[in-house]
């Protein structure tokens, strides 16, 4: 019965996705149900970084404004963490980083993977799909270490042991990869600011480090520091990475036929510290280097979509962009020198469980399907990406995929749901702090919602930000997105039932799919 009950729920929401391409004035015979499928990942890109969302931006982003109008524009979307490796695994996954860990993966670190674990590649390569990962992998590796870490140096104050490029075997195909997670395909260099310093094809360097990092007098406009020691090809240039990235995109988008659908996860090393804009980018924002990077980043997404175009393929394709999650605390400065609020109207920075955390650009295209131009209120989660592309591509997920995934492919056509979609959202960063959204209602298990380090007292009244002094916090985002009035202590009832839900999704096994 309850998988008849599933059979039944894809043909009614099929039948939306016609309906709504009818309505649009549209043949339905352009609507695939194997749809090809481009998801564009940004780093570190901020809620207010993307022009369009942000009225007193001091950044263009006119690629992403068509973007979104084109499609639809969701205003509550959040990554499942607020920094990078947790929210990448959710992504691909359709479950709560928590479930399985909360800190990043370094420079040889291993895979955050179980080979348990069902992806959305997986599912779509079983489906038929030719799948690619361009770009940032940042999810570990399985490498052939020959010898412990052989070099000791002092990295920004502090002394720190590297591998060499000696205690690395580069020959050995590097397994727990891309190409173990259901990918067809890999190209890119793992991450711009951890060794090994190289590129990487498929499961092998293409060429192999032989020196130790030395950038010379290499110039960033950002956070230099954050280039860590390790092994690195004699002559890389970081400036090279994103516009090599780019171009291999595009020649693989190239390489792609009308009748055999693809699915590229296309993952952005930017705008993440160092900020490094290439020379034809720079001045082109009022934002200092970061606004130039992000000016950058959004030069590289419209050739993507120009690709696609191009190539006959833009009709049937599905583009998702987001970021993995909110600015890094350089925004602060920027924010004081420039003006501009890379987290938009949210408290809060990359790391924080604070709004600007977690709270992202997220824009869904669907050309003939999704109504250009819409925008939408719903709050979703981009670990419900998964269960919404199976929705969409008629495939059938097992108990134990996507276990917090929740279907939005309603949302997107605008028939047959009730909201909130969503029973409740679970914000997380770090072991310690949590919060949890239903509805309007946020609660965090803290008296701040900061992740390592409080908002600088300028920055908070710049803001017109409060500290404290409660157990724990409770806002109204509706009328509060702020998070300036909490209500803690006015609403006790309502605390209680929220942290009660937030302890049972906690302890609920990640193997149970909820329905």
């Amino acid at each position: 019965m309850k998988y008849l009950l599933k059979t039944l729920l894809a043909v009614c929401l099929c039948s939306c996705v016609y309906s709504n391409a009818q309505k649009n004035n549209k043949s339905s015979e352009s609507v695939s149900s194997k749809p090809n499928i481009v998801i564009i990942y940004a780093d570190d890109m901020g809620f207010g970084d993307l022009n369009i969302q942000n009225p007193h931006s001091k950044i263009a982003t006119p690629n992403l404004d068509e973007l979104a109008s084109q499609g639809m524009r969701f205003s509550d979307a959040h990554s499942s963490s607020g920094i990078c490796t947790p929210s990448r695994f959710a992504l691909l996954t359709g479950q709560y980083h928590w479930r399985r860990g909360h800190g990043i993966v370094g420079g040889f670190g291993n895979p955050y993977f179980k080979d348990s674990d069902i992806t959305l590649p997986q599912i779509l390569k079983d489906y038929g799909y030719n799948t690619a990962a361009i770009g940032k992998w940042h999810l570990g590796w399985e490498w052939d270490i020959k010898n412990p870490p052989s070099i000791e140096e002092e990295h920004w104050g502090k002394k720190m042991k590297a591998y060499s490029h000696r205690d690395i075997n580069w020959e050995t195909p590097i397994k727990g990869g891309p190409l173990q997670r259901g990918f067809n395909y890999y190209f890119g260099d793992g991450t711009i600011n951890f060794p090994p310093y190289c590129w990487i094809e498929n499961d092998l360097p293409i060429k192999a480090p032989n020196t130790h990092l030395d950038l010379g007098d290499l110039q960033t406009a950002e956070g230099h520091w954050e280039f860590r020691p390790g092994p690195m090809v004699k002559g890389w240039d970081p400036y090279e990475v994103l516009p090599t990235l780019s171009k291999k995109a595009q020649e693989w988008i190239r390489k792609q036929k009308k009748e055999e659908p693809f699915f590229l996860y296309f993952a952005l090393p930017s705008p993440h510290a160092p900020i490094i804009p290439n020379k034809e980018f720079i001045g082109k924002s009022e934002a200092g280097g970061f606004g130039d990077f992000v000016f950058q980043t959004d030069y590289v997404v419209g050739e993507i979509l120009k690709s696609l175009k191009d190539n006959g393929l833009s009709e049937n394709t599905i583009i998702i962009f987001t970021s993995d999650n909110g600015p890094e605390r350089y925004a602060i400065e920027r924010a004081e020198n420039f003006g501009h609020f890379s987290s938009g109207d949210f408290k809060g920075v990359k790391r924080d469980v604070w709004e600007g955390g977690h709270h992202v650009p997220f824009i869904v295209s669907w050309p003939n399907v999704v109504e250009p131009g819409s925008v939408s209120k719903e709050v979703i989660s981009q670990v419900d990406i998964m269960a919404t592309l199976a929705q969409i591509c008629n495939i059938e997920l097992s108990e134990q995929a996507a276990p917090d995934s929740y279907n939005f492919l309603p949302v997107l056509v605008q028939e047959n749901y009730k909201s909130p979609l969503r029973e409740a959202t679970v914000h997380n960063t770090y072991k310690d702090k949590w919060g949890l959204r239903m509805g309007d209602w946020l609660y965090i298990n803290h008296s701040s919602g900061a992740g390592k380090q409080d908002l600088p007292d300028s920055y908070n009244a710049l803001r017109g930000y409060k500290k404290f002094n409660t157990e724990g916090l409770l806002f109204n985002m509706k009328n509060d997105w702020g998070q300036r009035i909490n209500l803690f202590e006015q609403y006790p009832e309502k605390v209680k039932e929220m942290k009660g839900l937030l302890q049972k999704y906690k302890d609920q096994d990640f193997s149970v799919k909820r329905e």
